[in-house]
């Protein structure tokens, strides 16, 4: 089969020639239809995941059919359409695993880093990683939706919001992107932050029935003047951008962390004292909460922007996720 490697630490992509691999016996293996390009390849690419091992095949946003199923497999047919995403699978055995908390088991796998992933024609993933798609997405509209789609969605889901609360997205790119979208549907008063006008009308299209120049405006006194913000879900990876919006909580608001940063935010404590307000992170999700994410999109009309490419020109279309070109998510199809 056709794959892309990273063949080393730093290294670049290879597309190379490799023998197609067999599923063990609770493996599933998927013929690959279509594959994300996310900012958490760059761990792969870079090197920057422990212990992660070389070669490797990057990729975590996988869209395919099952074209063979190992002997325990019980659940899942050939044939069928499926996905795999950020999370690779779990042990069952260890304590957060025994009390079903498989997003937080201690022996996780990650597609596309412990094992190899979706830059390629074939991929094998363990049966509990396996997420089913329904037919009304296209295999390159559900491919994010495994990553970016599932992160925000879950986050939005369990934040504690209801129906009419005002919900602040700040940042509208691969992930607030859809954010909006789920916020929207969800029956939020959605709140598109930005630096730039540029995204103004999408915003307003998306379903955001407010926008916030954050370069033109104080975020935070904008928020106030809508009554304070529930929840201000933050996707964009800029500490200081997340810091200077904390002001536009209200009583009892969240923020709420899915942007992978490692900069520090900065708060006072009297900020969150005053009105019972909270910082918080949630990551993505395990494969039933893919499914719900995929059909809550289907019943909504809820749909990532993509821009398609095939294996060959993989450098292209990651440079174009990595330097943030891309509007707004990058799919390879092999």
């Amino acid at each position: 089969m056709k794959a892309v490697q990273v063949q080393k630490k730093g290294g670049d992509f290879v597309v190379t020639d490799i023998e197609k691999p067999s599923p063990q016996e609770n493996e599933i293996l998927i013929k690959v239809e279509a594959c994300g390009i996310c900012h958490s390849d760059a761990f792969v690419k870079e090197g920057a995941f422990p212990g992660i091992e070389y070669p490797r095949i990057p990729g975590h946003e996988v869209v395919g059919i099952v074209e063979e199923v190992g002997k325990n497999v019980g659940n899942w047919k050939k044939g069928q359409r499926v996905g795999v995403g950020w999370h690779g699978g779990h042990c069952f055995e260890c304590e957060p695993c025994r009390r079903g908390d498989f997003i937080n088991c201690k022996n996780a796998k990650i597609s596309g880093i412990s094992y190899d992933g979706g830059y390629a024609e074939y991929m094998t993933a363990p049966q509990e990683a396996i997420a089913a798609i329904p037919e009304e997405i296209s295999s390159t509209e559900a491919a994010p939706l495994l990553c970016a789609g599932i992160t925000v969605f879950n986050a939005l889901r369990n934040s504690g919001i209801i129906a009419g609360d005002v919900v602040a997205v700040q940042g509208i790119g691969g992930l607030g992107h859809l954010a909006i979208q789920y916020a929207a549907k969800m029956g939020m008063r959605t709140v598109a932050i930005s630096t730039s006008n540029d995204k103004k009308d999408l915003a307003k299209e998306l379903g955001a029935k407010h926008f916030i120049n954050a370069k033109e405006q104080d975020a935070a006194k904008e928020l106030q003047k809508l009554g304070g913000a529930k929840l201000i879900l933050a996707t964009a990876p800029h500490s200081k951008a997340i810091t200077s919006v904390i002001g536009g909580l209200g009583i009892d608001g969240k923020l709420l962390m899915v942007a992978a940063t490692g900069d520090p935010v900065e708060v006072s404590p009297m900020e969150l004292l005053m009105g019972r307000k909270s910082l918080a992170g949630w990551p993505s999700g395990t494969a039933i909460d893919s499914e719900d994410t995929l059909n809550f999109s289907a019943l909504t009309g809820t749909r990532p922007k993509i821009e398609e490419y095939p294996l060959d020109k993989v450098s292209e279309a990651y440079d174009r996720m990595i330097d943030n070109e891309a509007r707004f998510r990058v799919v390879l199809k092999p």
